[in-house]
């Protein structure tokens, strides 16, 4: 790779922090699903279509960025663009940059600012875990972009995934002790310790610990399936209305949590409450569909619905949270069937 590293220094030593998702984009990051795939199975005809739909809607926003495994897989990504009137080169760009998965969110670069540099941070990636090798592919992925995008590159040993954290772009960033702290990711590491990685690569300065993730969740819990920034002092999080659901304690005790919480400025935190879609199984599997799985464009926010009386609900809430933007809700029975929905598969690239 021919991207520069930083040897000295961290990134908030040197100025830099992590964006608020709803800063500008230059563009979105996707890595598209192959045939060979683990992540659908007996299920992955229908998804080229849901990758190529979200492109359709992205592109007219920001830039499009696509990673591709091999001269095959390229053909079908052509081809479900081509079937939603998408053409390569008007705001989407296909790249050779294969990943084993397509769960950008997790393995993609997480780009940093200062002012109008930026820079990107490069953790770990070991599939949730270990979960599911081989994932060297797709560990390289933020190198490849770093390299095509000609930015710096802060390396970090430990490991990170990008669904795991959600910041306010004002210092203050919220996670989850059921992913972070599990021992088959960083088991070396103490909670001080992590923290202090956050600090040091993010450049926030407060953190905010959540409990347990939702029931189906194979990441082990991450936050963007239960609690994200709106704007710097305001989340939404889920509750469970069904009492016996398994899920009904643990988000209740989230809430309680963030109900204390305040942000790196004092500020208290605002919560607005979301509902869930209740229980989607598939093959006798609970599956985690979640409303604030949603993803913040230039524009736009794209809302995961699951042909639930709850859908409606969930668009008019955020839509409330973002007037500037339209809440575009997307039927996503068959994205969640690979057990994330669009903010698992997007990482943005802020301007």
């Amino acid at each position: 790779m021919k991207n520069t590293l930083f040897t000295s220094g961290s990134p908030a030593d040197q100025g830099y922090r992590m964006p608020a998702e709803w800063a500008k984009h230059q563009g979105t990051w996707l890595s598209f699903p192959r045939p060979e795939g683990i992540s659908f199975p007996e299920g992955y005809e229908k998804i080229p279509l849901v990758w190529a739909e979200m492109t359709r809607i992205l592109r007219n926003h920001e830039e499009v960025h696509i990673n591709y495994f091999d001269e095959g897989h390229l053909l079908i990504i052509k081809e479900a663009l081509s079937q939603k009137g998408v053409k390569v080169g008007e705001n989407v760009f296909l790249h050779p940059f294969p990943a084993y998965e397509p769960w950008c969110r997790d393995h993609g670069p997480i780009v940093l600012k200062k002012g109008e540099d930026r820079a990107i941070v490069d953790w770990g990636y070991n599939a949730w875990g270990g979960k599911y090798p081989p994932f060297d592919l797709d560990d390289d992925i933020p190198n490849r972009v770093a390299d095509f995008l000609k930015l710096p590159v802060f390396k970090n040993p430990i490991v990170m995934e990008g669904g795991s954290i959600e910041v306010n772009g004002e210092g203050t960033l919220l996670t989850t002790e059921s992913c972070l702290l599990n021992p088959n990711r960083n088991p070396q590491l103490t909670k001080v310790e992590i923290e202090q990685q956050l600090i040091d690569y993010l450049g926030v300065t407060q953190i905010l610990w959540l409990g347990d993730g939702i029931e189906g969740d194979d990441t082990d819990g991450h936050v963007d399936d239960l609690t994200r920034f709106v704007n710097p002092t305001t989340v939404v999080t889920i509750l469970e209305e069904d009492p016996q659901d398994s899920n009904f304690e643990r988000l209740v005790e989230n809430r309680k949590r963030l109900e204390s919480m305040t942000t790196a400025k004092g500020e208290k935190l605002q919560i607005i409450d979301l509902p869930t879609p209740g229980v989607i199984e598939r093959e006798g599997q609970r599956l985690p569909a979640s409303y604030a799985n949603f993803y913040i464009a230039n524009g736009i926010v794209l809302l995961p619905i699951f042909n639930h009386r709850n859908d409606k609900k969930a668009i008019d809430i955020l839509q409330g949270c973002f007037p500037s933007r339209q809440v575009i809700g997307i039927p996503s029975l068959d994205l969640i069937w690979g057990l994330g929905a669009y903010h698992c598969i997007t990482q943005q690239i802020p301007e």
